[in-house]
């Protein structure tokens, strides 16, 4: 068992220490607290939606495949080799799972990918602030495949200083071609090496992903190991509706490593996945000079850098300089009796795709926990002003 701060820079570890004895009390939302210096992250949480498709040809191979049962698995495939980027990748990156920093309202986050599947295009917006939501549209014209969906997240802490973090939201793919959707719901995850001060996250319980077609996959994590005997661990089958004893294929591995499929409940291997072999596609934004006010990076650059710098000082006065820019704006808004207007998104009570898909899998829609169901708005994505007109 790891000694407290065992991973704690030297010069650190008061600050650390005050930090653990303020989360063990701490009743409210743990995204508000303030971390030491070598924990924060200075990236905000409204990019992290560019990690569902760091392999733009995973994302659009399921457009070119007809038989569905096969289509439904390629779906499978591309997520699971998205939970690595989602979920592993800033702790192998940083040493450690770092606090991003806390979107404000209207935050936006713009980039494409380019490569042998043509263009994706990303578009992320903080579409709530409280509760904290970040909406989200990926799409390939070329291909015509769109994903599209919104989340949350729900935070607590227990004695053992495990944070456990529920994902409030969703994410529903569309392929034009068959004009098929899945809709695919968020795995739990917990933080683990808090208390050394390295966190990590582990991934536990299910999340399935359910096809207007009629099939259903579910994938089950397991952070001890009891299924492969391996961390970050996973099995996932797929199946027709309403028939899971009877797979029509079955993933195993780590979601972290390689994984392979099977057919159906047998041992003979169709295909397997190593993320060694399939290196990520850059995302390329704009410069910050280019970029709006409202956009992530430029709007966070003097508290990145200070971060950077382990200078919490400027961190504070910057964070709390936009902070209360963001105060007085909600106050002015107030005052006038109007809502901010979202850039591309739109709330919506329900959405018809998901009140089909979500009785299938037993799924409530907790709109009240994200102050509605948010919809990409592809009328307001045509008539988007500049800067974003291009890059929309």
């Amino acid at each position: 068992m790891a000694t407290e701060g065992s991973s704690v820079p030297p010069g650190s570890k008061g600050s650390w220490a005050s930090f653990l004895k303020s989360i063990t009390s701490f009743s409210g939302d743990l995204s508000s607290l303030t971390a030491p210096p070598f924990i924060l992250s200075g990236v905000s949480l409204v990019e992290y939606s560019s990690y569902w498709a760091e392999h733009p040809s995973l994302f659009v191979a399921p457009a070119k495949e007809k038989d569905p049962a096969k289509r439904a698995l390629a779906v499978l495939t591309w997520f699971i080799s998205t939970l690595k980027q989602q979920y592993s990748s800033r702790n192998e990156h940083l040493g450690s799972e770092k606090k991003p920093l806390n979107p404000f309202l209207g935050e936006l986050f713009l980039g494409r990918w380019q490569d042998e599947a043509g263009t994706t295009q990303l578009v992320s917006e903080q579409v709530c602030h409280h509760p904290p939501v970040t909406a989200y549209c990926i799409w390939n014209g070329e291909h015509g495949v769109r994903l599209q969906g919104y989340n949350g997240q729900k935070a607590s802490i227990s004695k053992a200083l495990t944070i456990h973090i529920k994902q409030i939201g969703h994410a529903l793919l569309h392929i034009d071609e068959f004009n098929e959707d899945y809709l695919i719901t968020l795995p739990s995850l917990h933080i683990e090496g808090v208390y050394g001060g390295a966190p990590y996250v582990e991934l536990n319980k299910s999340s399935f992903i359910q096809s207007s077609s009629g099939y259903t996959a579910k994938i089950d994590y397991s952070g001890k190991g009891w299924l492969s005997g391996k961390k970050n661990s996973f099995t996932a089958t797929l199946y027709h509706e309403g028939r899971e004893k009877d797979p029509l294929y079955t993933i195993d591995g780590q979601w972290t490593g390689s994984f392979s499929t099977k057919e159906g409940k047998s041992k003979n291997v169709i295909a397997s996945y190593d993320p060694a072999k399939h290196p990520l596609t850059k995302l390329v934004v704009a410069s910050i000079e280019e970029q709006d006010e409202m956009e992530s990076r430029r709007a966070w650059q003097k508290v990145a850098h200070a971060i950077s710098k382990g200078d919490m000082d400027t961190t504070s006065a910057e964070k709390s300089r936009i902070e209360n820019e963001q105060r007085a704006l909600r106050v002015k808004e107030k005052e006038d009796g109007r809502e901010w207007n979202r850039f591309f998104f739109t709330r919506a009570k329900s959405d018809p795709v998901l009140d089909a898909l979500a009785p299938k899998l037993g799924e409530i829609i907790e709109s009240d926990k994200t102050d509605g169901v948010w919809l990409w708005d592809a009328e307001k994505a045509k008539n988007s002003k500049p800067p974003f007109k291009n890059r929309s």
